[in-house]
């Protein structure tokens, strides 16, 4: 079976990982989740995973706490989730690799750029923890930047909503989905894509991002064989 993408760099939210407890893990939501990458990757495509932390901590949301440490637990909850989404991956029959941007070697392996695309090229799934390393700087952002250093060919933004609206659909019924949209109009309307930061970045390196609903995990492999699904942001 074909697909038009050989090579994805999937982003996941950490509230994704809970379900409706909306915290912590839920399995059967993450096996759902992880069963949906096992069948893009039995057709043949190359997978790097980023996990958010959102089910553990939200930085902006910390109160008084400085921002570069509220941001470095940030950074240890998407390394909770990798090692989690790894394991469930494994359940299911695949082969996984870990890769931090923070130095951990305990825990996992340090994000090396060469031995990243080896192990995408071997068959592997790789979840890159950490973010950038960096605080400041979303799990988005970590997404376009990681996305672009493997060479992957789309960056797949998993979330809640099935695309990207004019407005929030969930307060507003006459909400309008897009189909496609330019990273340009993306910046200028302020759309709820992702930071601009990370917009920015694919623009500017040519890295097309495709929205869609995870509640649907076969959207995933729908997705990488070309079907309509969600809503494609690129700039040309």
């Amino acid at each position: 079976m074909s697909v038009q993408y050989k090579r994805i760099l999937l982003k996941l939210s950490g509230e994704a990982l809970s379900g409706d407890k909306g915290t912590g893990f839920d399995e059967p939501t993450m096996e759902a989740i992880c069963q949906g990458v096992k069948r893009a990757h039995d057709l043949g495509v190359q997978i790097g995973i980023v996990v958010g932390g959102g089910n553990f901590w939200r930085g902006r949301s910390s109160g008084r706490m400085e921002r570069t440490c509220a941001d470095k637990i940030g950074m240890l909850a998407t390394v909770m989730n990798c090692l989690a989404v790894s394991d469930m991956l494994r359940q299911l029959g695949l082969e996984t690799s870990v890769q931090t941007a923070l130095f951990m070697p305990q825990v996992a392996q340090p994000f090396v750029r060469d031995e990243a695309v080896a192990e995408l090229e071997q068959g592997k799934v790789v979840l890159f923890g950490a973010g950038t390393g960096n605080p400041f700087f979303s799990t988005d952002t970590a997404s376009a930047l990681r996305a672009i250093e493997i060479g992957a060919d789309v960056m797949f933004k998993a979330t809640m909503v099935d695309g990207v609206y004019d407005k929030d659909p969930k307060k507003y019924p006459d909400a309008v989905k897009y189909d496609t949209l330019t990273f340009t109009r993306v910046l200028e309307e302020k759309l709820a894509v992702m930071d601009s930061t990370a917009a920015t970045l694919c623009r500017d390196n040519g890295l097309p991002i495709l929205v869609f609903d995870l509640a649907d995990s076969g959207n995933i492999a729908r997705a990488v064989q070309g079907e309509q699904v969600g809503t494609l942001v690129k700039e040309n």
